[in-house]
């Protein structure tokens, strides 16, 4: 597992305003859901993207049959899928958002290859972590035996 530094989580984080949620799930107590809806309460632009939901809509945004059905920039492609997708996911997103910032897998999606293709691009790579969790203990929201660890904001 690589270790991230913090600063480097949450200069990631500042920065992303865009993330396509490859993997989405509707149902509301998959992980996939919850996070993508937490994002999005915390101001972020959620695009989902799940092929057997397309055309949906979650959180106030159309479900997208794939990235390449992303019309609109964004920072961060967020899989929630298995490993050995990702190098097509990361194929599809190089393509399809010239700016793309960041390439975040899901805690247990890890790719090795797909991450150097991105790095090679130019592209931040996170592997097997959560950006709510990473974000909830950055910017003070994980609560300790009852006690917030600091003052919950939607802002950055």
């Amino acid at each position: 597992m690589e270790n991230y530094s913090d600063e480097h989580l949450r200069d990631v984080l500042k920065r992303t305003k865009a993330v396509a949620m490859v993997g989405v799930s509707m149902n509301s107590i998959r992980p996939s859901y919850y996070v993508a809806r937490y994002l999005g309460l915390k101001g972020y632009k959620v695009i989902p993207v799940n092929p057997g939901h397309a055309g949906k809509t979650l959180f106030g945004q159309t479900v997208r049959a794939s990235l390449s059905d992303i019309e609109e920039q964004v920072d961060m492609v967020d899989i929630f899928r298995r490993s050995e997708t990702a190098p097509m996911i990361v194929d599809e997103a190089l393509t399809q958002f010239p700016g793309l910032r960041t390439i975040w897998m899901q805690i247990g999606v890890e790719h090795a290859v797909a991450a150097q293709k991105a790095r090679d691009a130019g592209v931040d790579v996170i592997m097997n972590h959560c950006p709510k969790i990473e974000y909830q203990r950055l910017f003070g929201e994980l609560r300790m035996g009852g006690f917030a660890t600091g003052v919950i904001s939607s802002k950055l």
